[in-house]
C-alpha cells in the first residue's frame, strides 16, 4: 500500500464512523489501503479477525531488501547500524545489531500505573501493524504476520498507563506490545488471564519474532495509542451526541419549554452544520408531544426560555462540529506511515519529525472542552427539574411527600461533583511539554495524556446525561395526565425498566449505574431511533 501525497480538506472530512472494508471471510483487511474508523473499533472492541493483504506483503518484503542493503553498508545509517535518541551517531558493528533491537524494546517498555483498557491496546496493535504493511518502514513480513496473529489470538500485551510523552511515538506502550511480540513481559490471553508472553504464544502456537535491523525503532515509532484513543472517542461521541439531543429534548418537554426556536428557518440564519443538524434531532424528538401542545400558542406567558433549554442546538452542534474536525485528523494520520527513519517511495531511507503528536493531542484536547461543556449544559437542565421556582409546578427535587422525601436532590449532587472533574480534565495536556533524551527530545505533544483524560471525561458525560434522562423521566411522569411525544416516551418507558417511577426516597445508585449503561450500550439512542426516523 502506498501513503497518499494528498491529504482530505476539512471540507471532505470523513464521517465520525466510515464504512469497514471487509474480506469475505469477514475479516479486517489490512494492507489494502487505509482503515476506516469502523476497521479500527470492530478489531479493537468487537474482536473482528484480520488479514493481511498479499500485495502489500510483497511490498513489505521489497523495501526490507533496501533496509538489508544497507545493513552492510560501512557508513552509518540512523535506526539500522546505530544507536538511538541522542546516541545516534554511534555506529554499532553487524554482530551486535539483534542485541541493539531487543535492547531497545526491553528498555522502553518501561511503563508504570494501571493496565490500560483492552480496546486501546487492540487499536494501537492495529494500527502499528497498519503502518507496517505500508512497506515504508523496512520491517520483515513474518514481524507484520506475528502481529496479526498476536491480534487474532486474542493476546493482550499489559501496557501501563504511564510511559507515553506522544512524541517519537507512543514508546512505552507500544514497546510493551512488541515485547510480547518477542514472547517476553506480561499480556493476558484471551479469557484474560495474566501470563507472560512466551507463555501465551506458545499456547497460540505463534513464534516469537527475533528482531532484525530497524525493527524495534519501526515497532514503537508512531502516534498509534492516542490515535487509536481518539477514533475510539469518536466513535462514542457519535452516540453520546445524539443522546446529549435526547436528554435535552426530554427536558424541554417536561419542563413546559418550546419548540418553536428550533424551527429550521431560525437555525439557518446561522449557518453551522453541526447545530442544524442538533437543531433537526430536536424537532423531530418533540414532534408529536401531547406535553409541547399544552402550552403552545397565545396563551404561554413565557417569553423565552432559559439558555440551557434554548441553545441545546448552538451548544450540542458546537461539539458535532469539533467531532467532524477531529475526525478529519484522525482520518489523515489512518493515510499515514508515521515512523522515524522511513523508507520513502523512491527508495531513500530518511529521519523526519511525522511521529510528532501535535495534530492528535490537539483534537484530543478539544474534544475533552467539547465534552464538558455538554456535560455541563445537561447539569444545568437537570437543576432547573429540580427547583420548585424554575420548573413550573413540579414538587421541588421531584419529591414523593415534600420534606420526608429528598427526591433527585443528590443525583444533581453526582451529577455537578461530575462536570466539576470535566472542567479540569478540560485543561489542555498539549500546552505542557517536558525535554527528554538528553534535550534531542526537547519538545513533545503530551498527546497520550490527552487521550486518556478524553477518555475520562467522555465516561463522565455519558454519566451526566444518564442523570439528566432519569431525572426527565420522573418529571414526565410527574406530568399526567398529560403524556410525552413518541420519541421521548419510548425513552422514559425504557428508563422504567430498570429505575421505578416517582414515590418514596429509595436506594438511588443501582438506578442511576443502570441508565448509565442504557447510554453507554447505545440502548437510548436505538429505542428513539425505533419510533423517531432519521435521527442524525
Amino acid at each position: 500500500m502506498s501513503v497518499s501525497s494528498a491529504t482530505a480538506s476539512a471540507d471532505t472530512a470523513p464521517a465520525i464512523v466510515t464504512p469497514t472494508r471487509r474480506a469475505r471471510s469477514g475479516a479486517v483487511v489490512v494492507g489494502a489501503g487505509p482503515l476506516s474508523f469502523a476497521d479500527v473499533v470492530a478489531v479493537a472492541r468487537h474482536d473482528a479477525r484480520i488479514e493481511l493483504d498479499p500485495t502489500a506483503l510483497k511490498g513489505v518484503a521489497a523495501t526490507r531488501g533496501i533496509i538489508e542493503g544497507l545493513a552492510g553498508d560501512a557508513d552509518p545509517h540512523y535506526g539500522i547500524s546505530t544507536g538511538f535518541g541522542a546516541l545516534a551517531t554511534t555506529f554499532i558493528t553487524a554482530d551486535r545489531r539483534a542485541q541493539l533491537q531487543a535492547s531497545l524494546v526491553r528498555s522502553h517498555a518501561a511503563g508504570s500505573g494501571p493496565e490500560v483498557e483492552r480496546e486501546v491496546v487492540r487499536a494501537l496493535m492495529l494500527l502499528r501493524l497498519s503502518t507496517l504493511m505500508t512497506g515504508r518502514t523496512g520491517v520483515r513480513p513474518v514481524t507484520a504476520e506475528t502481529y496479526a496473529a498476536v491480534l487474532n489470538a486474542g493476546i493482550t500485551p499489559v501496557v501501563r498507563e504511564y510511559g507515553s510523552l506522544g512524541c517519537s511515538g507512543d514508546l512505552a506502550p507500544l514497546a510493551h506490545c512488541a515485547l510480547a511480540v518477542m514472547g517476553e513481559g506480561e499480556v493476558r490471553d484471551a479469557d484474560g488471564t495474566l501470563m507472560g508472553g512466551g507463555e501465551a504464544l506458545a499456547a497460540a502456537g505463534i513464534g516469537p519474532v527475533v528482531l532484525a535491523e530497524k525493527e524495534g525503532l519501526a515497532l514503537i515509532n508512531g502516534t498509534d495509542g492516542m490515535l487509536g484513543m481518539l477514533i475510539l472517542a469518536l466513535d462514542d461521541l457519535a452516540r453520546l451526541l445524539t443522546t446529549a439531543d435526547i436528554a435535552a429534548a426530554m427536558s424541554v418537554e417536561a419542563l413546559l419549554g418550546t419548540d418553536a426556536v428550533f424551527a429550521a428557518d431560525l437555525q439557518a440564519l446561522r449557518p453551522q452544520i453541526g447545530q442544524a443538524a442538533s437543531a433537526a434531532n430536536l424537532r423531530a424528538l418533540l414532534a408529536g408531544s401531547p406535553v409541547v401542545a399544552s402550552h403552545a400558542g397565545p396563551e404561554d406567558t413565557t417569553v423565552q426560555d432559559a439558555y440551557s433549554l434554548r441553545c441545546s442546538p448552538q451548544v450540542h452542534g458546537a461539539a458535532r462540529d469539533t467531532a467532524t474536525h477531529a475526525a478529519a485528523i484522525a482520518g489523515r494520520e489512518l493515510d499515514s506511515a508515521v515512523d522515524n527513519p522511513v523508507v520513502t517511495l523512491d527508495g531513500r531511507v530518511e529521519s523526519n519529525g511525522n511521529f510528532h503528536g501535535a495534530p492528535v493531542a490537539y483534537v484530543l484536547d478539544f474534544l475533552a472542552i467539547a465534552a464538558a461543556d455538554v456535560a455541563s449544559m445537561s447539569e444545568r437542565r437537570t437543576d432547573r427539574h429540580l427547583d420548585v421556582a424554575r420548573n413550573k409546578g413540579l414538587p421541588p427535587f421531584l419529591a414523593h411527600e415534600v420534606g420526608v422525601d429528598s427526591g433527585l436532590m443528590i443525583a444533581q449532587y453526582t451529577a455537578a461533583g461530575i462536570v466539576s472533574e470535566l472542567k479540569r480534565l478540560a485543561v489542555p495536556a498539549s500546552v505542557d511539554s517536558i525535554p527528554s533524551s538528553a534535550m534531542q527530545e526537547d519538545h513533545v505533544s503530551m498527546g497520550w495524556a490527552a487521550a486518556r483524560k478524553l477518555r475520562r471525561s467522555l465516561d463522565g458525560l455519558g454519566r451526566v446525561l444518564a442523570i439528566e434522562i432519569m431525572t426527565a423521566a420522573r418529571s414526565l411522569d410527574l406530568r399526567a395526565p398529560l403524556q410525552p411525544g413518541p420519541a421521548t416516551g419510548v425513552v422514559r418507558d425504557l428508563v422504567r425498566t430498570v429505575a421505578d417511577g416517582p414515590g418514596h426516597d429509595r436506594f438511588l445508585s443501582p438506578e442511576i449505574e443502570s441508565v448509565v449503561q442504557l447510554v453507554a450500550t447505545g440502548a437510548v439512542t436505538e429505542a428513539c431511533a425505533s419510533v423517531c426516523r432519521g435521527l442524525i
